[in-house]
């Protein structure tokens, strides 16, 4: 408390932070407090996500608020309604032990009339998206003759959000504002312009340069074939058992394929993106804060305003475009003192890219290999043991059946019973892993390249297999290509020649992916018909049957509303 003390903040208001396990302030907080609480300097801060920027300037924001007066005395504006929602929580939270100040929050995809509700009972700070606010305004449901200070958070990402002729009506309404505090992570021309226009001899304070990291992060980069990068995220993910991750992707489209996916697969996971409706994003947020979501599969706009202090890693499924997008995803871990892992998977041609981020960052990229089936095994075999080590006991409930227990499992030896208990989930991934071949990429004559691909005892080759699906079924090359790599994750490469015909296909496929196969598409149905999966050659050794008795033999009408031929 008495580092926050020396910075100026009241006593009232560091009760309240010392209540939320603030300790020590962090840079841009050193910086930015003093100059905020000393008079009506304008200020430009340069700083990234995850270094403690909304205390920066709500600590003194709510420093410099008349508790007496019931009008609006300062306007922070948002760019998602996401971080709108988190920073009005963090005021509420901060002055939790002072005048429990009336912070309304006002954002689009929720109800408008309950907002101005809110605002009308005597809101002293208002917490805004543009659209909202402009919203507000023209309904002369709000004004902003009373507003003191303004605050732009992450201003570089409102502007590239289209927020520019927003803004500037907005701070045009504003006449009596003393002050403009605007944070950025980046200093593009826009954001320039905007402090050129608006602001006084402002203040300009850098953290530790414009696209510095985090020093308790640490980088890493695996390198795959294109067609193998969602086998190597799960090759990642399953080596960390213990993994609470956010996966970027670049579009909505990969970011919806890729989590619907991850579901089917089994993974505690779910998506964020710009076409959910509000109550389905709140819901998704709501459970990735609160532990019940392992992995959170998110764009970069829809992950603004996700404050989650205990991220162990975040993995880049693909470089973004920009560098200082990078800098903001990984900086959604290794907050708090923590340390976390920034983890990208790049195809060959990027990798350079990996590089020029690492010399403008000045953060060092470790390059892995990723895991193999076996190593995958071994990481999720030692967390069961980890688990069972761990495991409360509840001696008191499970004492009346413990003389039933001991006569169930009286003829295992301890060494068996632990085998057994191990297996219970280590089995799963074995079964899944034992034919998975290796997918890094080596360099060329690099002996590991030839070294086998699959758990000893794997069968190896390229095997024939014949598929109880045809023509008849809507079926053609690119649909059964396209359910082997979504289902299964099997690169085009693993895959030969297939051949279509009115009931039935065959194809060949590298033998590695099998047993994957045999065991993971009887598992479909088509038309509501089991699809069957047979070795090629025994196929032929059997008898066959005419193709329209075939067709008589199933059901092959689609149920009421359905459409025949779809996987």
């Amino acid at each position: 408390m008495s580092a926050f003390k020396t910075l100026g903040i009241a006593d009232d208001l560091l009760q309240g932070i010392t209540a939320m396990g603030f300790e020590t302030p962090t840079p841009v907080q050193e910086m930015v407090i003093p100059v905020a609480l000393e008079g009506d300097n304008d200020i430009i801060a340069l700083a990234q996500t995850g270094t403690g920027k909304t205390a920066a300037f709500g600590l003194p924001l709510l420093q410099r608020i008349d508790p007496k007066e019931r009008t609006i005395q300062a306007l922070i504006m948002c760019p998602t309604r996401e971080l709108c929602v988190q920073v009005a929580g963090d005021l509420v939270n901060y002055s939790e032990k002072a005048h429990q100040y009336k912070v309304v929050a006002v954002y689009g995809g929720a109800g408008i009339e309950g907002q101005i509700r809110q605002i009308k009972a005597g809101a002293q700070i208002v917490v805004a998206t543009p659209g909202r606010l402009m919203d507000l305004i023209a309904r002369k449901a709000i004004k902003l003759d009373s507003v003191r200070r303004v605050v732009l958070d992450e201003a570089d990402e409102m502007l590239n959000m289209g927020f520019k002729e927003a803004i500037d009506f907005i701070l045009s309404e504003a006449v009596e504002r003393k002050s403009i505090w605007l944070f950025s992570a980046t200093m593009p021309r826009e954001v320039r312009t905007i402090a050129n226009t608006y602001m006084k001899s402002p203040r300009e304070l850098t953290v530790s340069g414009k696209t510095q990291t985090n020093e308790n992060i640490e980088h890493v980069y695996y390198v795959c074939r294109a067609d193998d990068r969602y086998n190597a995220l799960k090759r990642v993910v399953d080596a960390l058992p213990d993994i609470y991750a956010l996966i970027f992707c670049r579009t909505r489209i990969e970011t919806k394929e890729v989590a619907e996916q991850m579901v089917r697969d089994g993974y505690n996971s779910d998506a964020l993106h710009g076409d959910l409706a509000q109550a389905d994003r709140d819901r998704v947020m709501q459970r990735f804060r609160e532990g019940h979501l392992q992995l959170l599969i998110a764009t970069d706009v829809a992950a603004r305003g996700l404050d989650v202090s205990n991220i162990s890693h975040v993995i880049n499924y693909g470089l973004p475009d920009e560098i200082e997008v990078y800098t903001h995803r990984s900086g959604r871990t290794g907050r708090a003192g923590k340390t976390g892992v920034s983890i990208t998977i790049v195809t060959p041609k990027y990798e350079e890219r990996i590089r020029q981020i690492e010399r403008r960052t000045k953060a060092p990229f470790i390059k892995k290999m990723l895991p193999t089936g076996m190593e995958v095994c071994e990481a999720q075999l030692f967390n069961i043991i980890k688990g069972i080590h761990e495991q409360e006991v509840h001696h008191a409930d499970i004492e009346p059946y413990m003389e039933r227990i001991q006569e169930e499992l009286k003829d295992l030896s301890k060494e068996e019973l632990i085998k057994r208990f191990a297996s219970v989930e280590f089995n799963r991934f074995l079964s899944y892993y034992r034919t998975a071949p290796d997918i890094n990429i080596y360099p060329r004559g690099d002996k590991r390249a030839a070294r086998p691909t699959a758990l000893p005892g794997t069968q190896t080759g390229t095997v024939r297999l014949f598929v109880s699906v045809g023509e008849m079924d809507g079926v053609n090359k690119k649909d059964f290509l396209i359910l082997l790599d979504r289902s299964f994750g099997i690169p085009s490469r693993a895959i030969g020649q297939i051949d279509v015909s009115r009931t039935h296909l065959h194809f060949d496929l590298d033998a590695a992916y099998v047993a994957v196969v045999r065991q993971g598409l009887p598992e479909f149905t088509i038309n509501g018909r089991p699809i069957r999966v047979d070795d090629a050659s025994e196929r032929e050794r059997a008898p066959r049957m005419r193709e329209d008795k075939v067709f008589d033999k199933w059901d092959r009408k689609p149920k009421k509303g359905g459409k025949k031929g779809k996987w």
